[in-house]
């Protein structure tokens, strides 16, 4: 069966260009060859060969990230890493480009055709491949369209029909339904492959999904593939047994294939995937080709996952250039393609990275020290950037660079997020000469501790208003001054809210604490009163971003309250905790 895996993963669909570090290598294109490429699957049970124009041909490949539009910029540095193949997602008008600039540089393309509902999110949509038959019409007029297009481009070696969408089904059904609709759609994928068959039968056709688990419904319900692919990382070993183990007939090749992936890896101090290191995602690479390699006559080569930009969440796991700057993985791919590194200049090399102190219980807004050890081969003159992403939060996926302060000896010191929670601490060391290092660890983000005492704990609370029923709540003002991290007070979605607390007798207080859930303020007061109906503002706040709002104050009555004017989000407001210290 299909291995059970997070819903946060690794980039599962076309990815858009990333900036080109400067002095990035770009070559002319060539002139691509006029005549197309007879692609067959040759040989018999365990020794296959892929052989181009009568020629054996070994997938050497890399995933393709840039737009279609910068593919001569970069073919040319893939040509220079050995890399004679690239696999896509999805093919249509927009493809022509990079098949030209490909075959130009002696490189060919996987051709992918997307189906629903795919692997990875954002794939979209739940097909019944049981019932819905206009949508499959749609796809087996659609693709023979476009390889009749392309058939006869020299840039085209294969076509790949669907991605993961074996495992993808697991999240639009379950149970007999499930079962049902994976022997449908492999069905529907022999379908596809029988009418590309009859367009171009000169180049195979075969289908992705992840692990071998789908392997099965293939075997039973898409004989006319010519080769079977999977996606496998750090399970990629496991392949050959499993392939022996499962009494196939047909040769395969891995199209996503590296480190080890969010759903790999143990947790974390902090509960969340622990990433690996720079030098230990080189060595993932190394071990896949190896692996890839090892299972001769029955698998035909690989496109490892990514030669892509982006430098993101998911581009930081897996991308061998983001940003265009060459990571260890980028010449461990060199390596294994057997391309000459001998004259590189190679990263820089983080021996360490640790985050001083506790890591848990990191205070937001409050110094954060971070600890790095860094050589490199070349003797290069380093620099440092450190960002922060809150994937673990809110899903954002977008890295933020923050001020840092460098200490010397590889110490660094930058301001902790203000927002509680799991953040990722990101280290970026240059060389200056188009390289780059990263390492990542996570951190814990809490709300300060003021001095003195919380004279709001489990006092009355009441409000203008709360929800009583969505997703969490009920959500009523108790739950504000309750001292749980996890519970909130959250109003109606309009303005303007308030939230109060009895502190029971007139009472001096010297600061206050707002821990804000994504619903925040971005203009309100704090006002108190002796007798619950004439209040008194202490404080305005005009610039409110949300997260931690920690200041010292002077005021005194037995009410005290924030008051919300100008929300931060098309919701309400919501406080985890409003706590006042005297």
């Amino acid at each position: 069966m299909i291995r059970p895996r997070t819903s946060v993963r690794r980039m599962a669909a076309p990815l858009t260009a990333g900036v080109l570090a400067a002095g990035a290598l770009v070559l002319p294109a060539q002139s691509a060859h006029a005549a197309p490429s007879v692609v067959k699957v040759t040989g018999g049970q365990g020794n296959w060969q892929l052989t181009v124009d009568g020629s054996p041909y070994q997938v050497k490949g890399l995933t393709w990230g840039p737009s279609v539009a910068d593919a001569d910029r970069y073919m040319p540095d893939l040509r220079s890493m050995g890399v004679n193949t690239v696999r896509t997602w999805g093919t249509d008008a927009s493809s022509k480009p990079l098949f030209d600039s490909a075959a130009a540089h002696g490189i060919k393309v996987i051709a992918g055709f997307w189906l629903q509902p795919g692997g990875g999110p954002g794939s979209g949509g739940c097909v019944n491949y049981l019932t819905d038959t206009a949508y499959k019409n749609q796809m087996l007029d659609e693709f023979p369209k476009w390889v009749q297009e392309y058939k006869d481009h020299p840039g085209v070696l294969m076509w790949n029909v669907g991605n993961e969408s074996v495992l993808g089904l697991q999240n639009c059904y379950s149970g007999d339904e499930l079962e049902a609709q994976r022997n449908a759609y492999t069905a529907f994928v022999n379908d596809v492959t029988k009418k590309i068959h009859a367009v171009d039968p000169n180049h195979p056709v075969t289908s992705t999904d992840a692990w071998v688990g789908a392997w099965p419904y293939y075997k039973r319900n898409a004989p006319d593939l010519d080769l079977y692919a999977v996606n496998s990382y750090d399970a990629v070993c496991e392949v050959k047994s499993a392939w022996e183990q499962g009494g196939y007939s047909k040769p395969y090749i891995v199209t996503e294939g590296g480190p080890a992936g969010e759903w790999e890896v143990p947790d974390d101090i902090n509960g969340v995937p622990e990433e690996p290191t720079d030098r230990a995602k080189a060595e993932g690479y190394t071990r896949a080709w190896n692996c890839v390699k090892d299972h001769q006559g029955v698998s035909l080569g690989a496109t490892l996952f990514h030669y892509g930009l982006e430098y993101d969440f998911g581009g930081i796991w897996f991308n061998l250039l983001p940003a265009g700057e060459k990571r260890l993985s980028y010449y461990a791919v060199k390596r294994a393609y057997g391309a000459d590194t001998s004259g590189d200049n190679t990263p820089p090399v983080i021996g360490r990275f640790d985050v001083e102190g506790d890591a848990t219980k990191v205070e937001a807004g409050r110094d954060l020290m971070l600890a790095t050890q860094v050589t490199d081969p070349d003797g290069d003159a380093l620099t440092y950037e450190v960002q922060v992403g809150s994937n673990y939060i809110d899903q954002n996926k977008y890295l933020t660079t923050m001020p840092h302060t460098d200490l010397g000896g590889g110490r660094l010191k930058v301001t902790a997020p203000d927002k509680p929670g799991v953040w990722k601490a990101y280290v970026k060391v240059k060389d200056g000469r188009g390289n780059v290092g990263v390492e990542t660890r996570s951190v814990k983000v809490v709300p300060p501790t003021p001095g003195g005492t919380n004279v709001a704990l489990g006092k009355p609370a009441t409000a203008s208003s709360f929800q009583q029923s969505y997703g969490d709540c009920p959500c009523p003002a108790s739950n504000a001054v309750d001292g749980g991290a996890t519970t909130r007070w959250a109003s109606d979605w309009s303005d303007p809210q308030w939230l109060s607390v009895d502190l029971g007798a007139r009472t001096t207080f010297r600061h206050v604490q707002l821990v804000w859930e994504a619903s925040y303020a971005k203009a309100y007061t704090i006002q108190t009163s002796d007798d619950g109906q004439n209040w008194q503002t202490v404080r305005e706040v005009t610039d409110g971003n949300g997260g931690v709002d920690s200041f010292d104050i002077s005021g005194t009555g037995r009410y005290v309250r924030v008051h919300g004017t100008a929300r931060g989000t098309g919701w309400g407001y919501s406080l985890y905790e409003f706590g006042v210290y005297s």
